[in-house]
């Protein structure tokens, strides 16, 4: 039961100290992920082309407060008609929630008409620990060199209320707008907001 303690402990603080490496205008760590149809993507395969990653839970109503009212599958469809690559990413482990099979992720994507890249299934949490991903939803940019441009909360307002959808900042958007225009983000770290992620 000690060395149990000891263990968990240690990966909190490796999954801590991961997370808190992660720097603006820095190399985003590489990683290696399957997807829902078996294929599998790293990084490193869209070189040049600028990425987000998504956290998501969807059993999480902050979560439910962006694809109900369209917000996240509006965002994923604006920025992969830019070409960007959009990767949903499903940390949670078998037997927590949100945990789903590859099946069921495709049928929350055609449910939900989402538009994501690519649905990553994490579920050792191996990729999620590697970001520091704390909550569902949290974001990520990686501009097209590889290097991290935002990390934080989807929008500005920390509820599971769509209502505040419309008059929250939505950060993500215009961290794309910044990337693609070759600008510095003006708010590139921000905090994110959600369920925990169940690793």
């Amino acid at each position: 039961m000690l060395m149990k303690s000891v263990l968990t402990a240690l990966l909190t603080a490796l999954a801590t100290t991961a997370g808190a490496a992660l720097q603006i205008g820095k190399p985003a760590p590489a990683f290696s992920g399957t997807d829902t149809q078996g294929k599998s993507h790293s990084l490193s395969d869209f070189s040049g082309t600028p990425v987000v990653l998504e956290w998501t839970n969807h059993d999480c109503p902050y979560v439910r407060k962006h694809y109900n009212s369209g917000n996240m599958q509006q965002q994923q469809r604006s920025a992969t008609e830019k070409g960007v690559v959009w990767l949903s990413i499903i940390s949670s482990a078998p037997g927590k929630q949100g945990h789903v099979t590859p099946a069921q992720a495709d049928a929350l994507t055609t449910r939900r008409d989402a538009s994501p890249s690519a649905v990553i299934l994490d579920p050792n949490g191996d990729i999620g620990r590697l970001y520091g991903a704390k909550t569902t939803p949290h974001m990520y940019i990686i501009d097209a060199q590889g290097h991290l441009a935002y990390k934080g909360g989807i929008d500005s307002i920390a509820s599971s209320n769509a209502a505040d959808i419309k008059k929250a900042t939505q950060y993500v958007p215009a961290a794309l707008a910044e990337v693609m225009s070759g600008q510095p983000v003006t708010s590139s770290i921000t905090r994110p907001y959600g369920c925990s992620v169940k690793y």
